[in-house]
């Protein structure tokens, strides 16, 4: 689970993703360094406007590039101005690390980052100038908004309670899996995932999710059909749920080699006993091909012979034993991914959404019983800086609306 000091981080990772270049160089093209914009007392130039259309080119970013690399540099301007006047200035010690921080997250070093965008066109003083922006915004919103959050102790009870309790909420939810097993796609996810955590309609995440996202259910624009119990959901991502309002997107959920983005469509409570620890046993048949049509075609063979998880057995007789998995382990202990997918499930039923080997095997995942056998509850600290994480990015999102709102933006 992030920490609220992780996800400040996150979001200023997530927008150093968005946008690469404020200081323009010397070149001789007539007009490059025009305003385009004015915000406030700070012009944005051709230059950075160009440059930020061609990151998002590069990003594979769909729509409007110009309307969209303009709102961003708005944005910024607007997220530096709030920093500096406040008297938040990064040091050259503190961008540095900014830097080797973001190239951490596509595998290389700060150095090898530099030299890689340099190909491209990109000003090492533009990226760092960036960065500094990033590092800015990042220590305003700790400042301004972290002692706001004011998560009280009926919070965490509530949120303890309806998470623990097995039928007392279930939600309908919408999902987008963004992959992050490349440099490339890691690169392109953290540049959308912060444009699809701030949507707002069921329509909208519809839309991103048919065009975005790596999963199944992308085409039925991301929604999972069925009632989920609460309680069958991986511990990080329900007090996330407990806190939105129907069309609000949980932030972005590590899970191997994607990060996951839920919406909330609806949430019931009923009046239902304590649930109890949560014990999975569920089956893996691993299939070659991965998602390919004869990957698929071999699933669905396996689905037509299979009732129970005990029917795989047969199945996978004289294979390697290695291509059949079967386990039985606390919810808290199985990979968010198969988590996930096993919390859309009643039991017999199958899911075909995960691959494993980097998309070369297919996971054929079944459910074979729901055990539950305890009543402990979630940790307090860890459901305190859930709601924290929550909160703090609410209120750094709607203080950024409140500034654009309130500032002089002008088109020259």
């Amino acid at each position: 689970m992030f920490s609220a000091m992780h996800l400040i981080t996150r979001m200023a990772t997530a927008a150093l993703t968005i946008g690469l270049l404020l200081a323009p160089t010397v070149t001789g093209a007539k007009g490059l360094f025009s305003p385009v914009a004015h915000v406030n007392d700070s012009a944005i130039t051709n230059y950075e406007l160009q440059q930020r259309i061609l990151l998002l080119e590069a990003l594979r970013t769909a729509g409007d590039l110009r309307k969209e690399a303009m709102k961003r540099l708005i944005n910024e301007r607007l997220q530096l101005q709030a920093a500096t006047l406040a008297g938040i200035h990064p040091t050259r010690q503190e961008v540095a690390d900014g830097v080797d921080e973001f190239a951490e997250r596509v595998e290389l070093s700060g150095k090898e980052f530099l030299n890689k965008i340099a190909q491209d066109g990109v000003d090492a003083d533009s990226f760092r100038d960036f960065v500094r922006v990033g590092i800015a915004w990042r220590q305003f919103v700790r400042d301004n908004f972290a002692p706001k959050t004011n998560i009280t102790d009926a919070d965490i009870d509530r949120a303890i309670q309806m998470a623990g309790t097995t039928g007392s909420a279930r939600v309908l939810i919408s999902e987008i899996f963004l992959p992050t097993n490349t440099p490339k796609n890691e690169a392109i996810t953290l540049e959308l995932a912060p444009q699809i955590a701030k949507l707002r309609t069921v329509a909208e995440f519809a839309d991103a999710a048919t065009r975005f996202s790596a999963g199944p259910s992308r085409e039925r624009g991301g929604r999972v059909e069925k009632w989920v119990p609460l309680s069958d959901l991986p511990a990080n991502i329900r007090p996330m749920l407990l806190t939105m309002k129907p069309g609000q997107v949980t932030e972005p959920v590590e899970i191997p080699n994607a990060l996951a983005l839920f919406q909330l469509r609806a949430l019931q409570e009923t009046q239902a006993p304590r649930a109890k620890n949560l014990t999975l046993d569920y089956a893996a048949y691993y299939i070659d091909g991965g998602r390919s049509p004869a990957g698929l075609q071999r699933a669905a063979e396996v689905r037509e012979q299979v009732d129970t998880c005990d029917g795989l057995y047969k199945v996978a007789k004289n294979q390697p034993p290695e291509v059949l998995e079967r386990d039985a382990l606390p919810l808290k202990d199985i990979p968010h991914d198969v988590a996930l997918e096993l919390a859309k499930l009643d039991e017999g039923e199958v899911s075909t959404a995960l691959t494993r080997a980097n998309g070369e095997t297919l996971v054929f995942l079944m459910l074979c019983a729901r055990i539950r056998d305890g009543g402990a509850e979630p940790s307090r600290d860890e459901v305190r800086l859930s709601l924290t994480n929550k909160r703090l990015s609410d209120l750094a999102d709607t203080y950024l609306d409140e500034l654009r709102a309130n500032s002089n933006i002008r088109f020259p």
